[in-house]
């Protein structure tokens, strides 16, 4: 039963936010904050002090915590919910980041509180469902029901406030991508289920039985293919991508970021739950396809954001040259790879975020994201010029960040089974630090180009930075916690396709 809480009570807390907004108006942010915190302490009961057992790595899938219960039985839809390792850590991620937004938030939206938090909470339940649905179309339910709430964030929320033409054609442009990748799954599930069918005569969208199901490899192939598309539109990864910049260009300074770091996320961990061990037996056919991309995307995210000049617009590229590597990561067919994948999503978040929340800060004191109108803020900032110039060190993988171990497994991972790849990929490092260090020259070195007196932040955004920054070393110096936790499904998932590779090989023979 506690299982349900971490959808229900986000679920209420938004409900529970917008009608709090008539009896008085700074209602929302505190059932807001409290929903999440709750739901929080559920899932940490639920981990460190539940009756969890442990189990062989070559045993998959073997949950933790499962919840079933019949929703539509005519067609085998059920309200199946579980938890393991993996998504544990996810779920962390997406609290921690939720609870960030709400305080970014916090003081900054003054109109339509309640909608806007509604919004919040809505799309917080959404990426949490994501995260634990174990039916393929409850799975697609929350995928989809993420879309709602942040099209309005972004349309409703967008930075210039008296012209919401840019930020509208934005949410648009999200909405159909986003739509796409809907159909998309939808379509590739229903194949999976109706070819189950045709071999049990049982409905079904149960993952663990359609994890299972053997399936002609040309049909395999492009139900894979639908799939992975449908993923990597959310990521994104090029040439899927044209939606990220605009969006991140026309978001809410005030906290929606966060939440939309936290769905970005959700299509590496959906890449790696399903692709993997869905279609196992096609993935070393589809392997140079998807690290091909996952190159191109590391070099086209790069070299872009160097371009950029609108500051958010450079973080999106940023962004999207993270996930090149997380793709690749994720079908280097290495275990030490797939353990960088947990901790890059993790550091990577957190990165992106506090860049993000920076950046809203610079808006919210100057009215510009121009980088070419900005310069000098050095001395018109206290703290913040520094913790810029960490989190943007951080974010090309300075070491003691989580950043550095994340890339570090990853192409340590990789250069195992794909040396000349790892190699390439370590280039794009150069790359990374190019644009970072071209960001902070440009907008804090030089001379100033505004009048502001001296601005000093104040304590709730100074405490925001100050949580991320011992965030990003927690996870660099003491990574062995984080991958303690994840260590048994990552183990479970990479022996799974292992077993089928192997097998494929001996029929080969």
């Amino acid at each position: 039963m506690l299982l349900s809480l971490l959808v229900i009570i986000p679920l209420f807390g938004s409900i529970i936010s917008f009608f709090s907004s008539k009896l008085k108006q700074c209602a929302p942010r505190y059932v807001a904050i409290l929903s999440i915190i709750l739901t929080f302490l559920i899932s940490i009961k639920l981990w460190f002090f539940g009756n969890l057992y442990t189990y062989q790595i070559n045993s998959y899938p073997n949950w933790n915590y499962e919840l079933i219960l019949s929703w539509i039985p005519r067609f085998g839809i059920e309200f199946h919910l579980a938890i393991d390792s993996f998504s544990i850590v996810m779920l962390f991620l997406t609290f921690f980041l939720g609870i960030i937004a709400i305080l970014s938030a916090w003081n900054e939206v003054k109109e339509n509180e309640g909608f806007f938090y509604f919004n919040l909470m809505l799309a917080l339940t959404g990426i949490i469902g994501t995260f634990i649905a174990c039916d393929l179309f409850l799975f697609f339910f929350f995928w989809e029901i993420v879309s709602i709430p942040i099209y309005f964030l972004i349309a409703l929320w967008g930075n210039n406030k008296k012209d919401k033409t840019h930020a509208i054609n934005a949410a648009n442009k999200f909405f159909i991508y986003s739509q796409i990748s809907g159909l998309l799954i939808l379509i590739s599930t229903l194949f999976l289920v109706f070819s189950y069918y045709q071999k049990t005569n049982v409905f079904t969208f149960n993952y663990n039985l359609l994890l299972f199901n053997s399936i002609s490899p040309n049909v395999e192939y492009i139900i894979m293919l639908a799939f992975f598309i449908a993923f990597i539109i959310k990521m994104p990864i090029v040439p899927l991508h044209s939606w990220l910049p605009d969006f991140y260009a026309e978001s809410s300074y005030c906290g929606a970021i966060d939440i939309i770091g936290a769905l970005l996320k959700t299509a590496p961990y959906a890449l790696f739950r399903y692709n993997l061990t869905l279609f196992p037996s096609v993935m070393q056919k589809f392997s140079p396809i998807a690290i091909f991309l996952g190159l191109f995307s590391i070099f086209y995210g790069s070299f872009l954001a160097f371009s950029q000049t609108n500051i958010k617009r450079l973080i999106a590229y940023a962004s999207i040259s993270h996930m090149g590597l997380i793709l690749i990561a994720i079908y280097s067919n290495s275990e030490i790879a797939f353990q960088g994948i947990v901790i890059q999503i993790i550091s990577s978040s957190l990165s992106t975020a506090a860049l993000c929340v920076l950046s809203g800060q610079i808006y919210k004191y100057f009215k510009t994201q121009n980088i070419l109108e900005m310069g000098g803020f050095w001395s018109n900032f206290y703290w913040i010029p520094a913790f810029s110039l960490f989190f943007s060190l951080a974010n090309l993988g300075l070491p003691g960040t989580g950043n550095f171990i994340g890339e570090f497994l990853i192409l340590f991972g990789i250069f195992k089974t794909y040396s000349i790849v790892s190699i390439i990929a370590i280039i794009s490092i150069v790359f990374s630090s190019i644009y970072s260090l071209y960001m902070m020259q440009r907008i804090y070195y030089g001379p100033s180009k505004q009048k502001n007196s001296i601005i000093f932040p104040n304590i709730k955004e100074f405490g925001i930075s100050i949580i991320l920054i011992f965030t990003l070393l927690f996870v660099g110096l003491t990574p062995k916690k984080i991958l303690n936790i994840s260590k048994d499904t990552i183990s479970s998932i990479y022996c799974f396709q292992e077993k089928f590779m192997n097998s494929i090989s001996k029929t080969r023979l």
